[in-house]
């Protein structure tokens, strides 16, 4: 059963009185719009943030390892282990 004239006219009324009209639903989607903007702008100061640490943290382990000596860090076999 197809809604009629009558129940569109009706669904319209609801809806303008809702929203407020002319020119209210542009600006509740401009805000909309601001807002999903500003959450992608923060998403990438966090990323740009995040990768200066890590770059600046590289920076720090390269020079350690340059001013100390070498290390070796190859584990040995257990002797007291025996085979079975």
């Amino acid at each position: 059963m197809a809604p009629s004239w009558m129940q569109l006219l009706i669904v319209l009324i609801v809806a303008l009185l809702l929203f407020g009209g002319r020119g209210r639903i542009s600006s509740i989607m401009g805000d909309m719009a601001k807002g999903v903007r500003s959450f992608r702008k923060g998403l990438n100061d966090d990323e740009e943030a995040d990768s200066e640490d890590k770059e600046k943290s590289e920076s720090k382990q390269s020079r350690h390892l340059s001013d100390d000596k070498m290390v070796n860090v190859t584990p040995e076999k257990d002797k007291s282990k025996t085979s079975s």
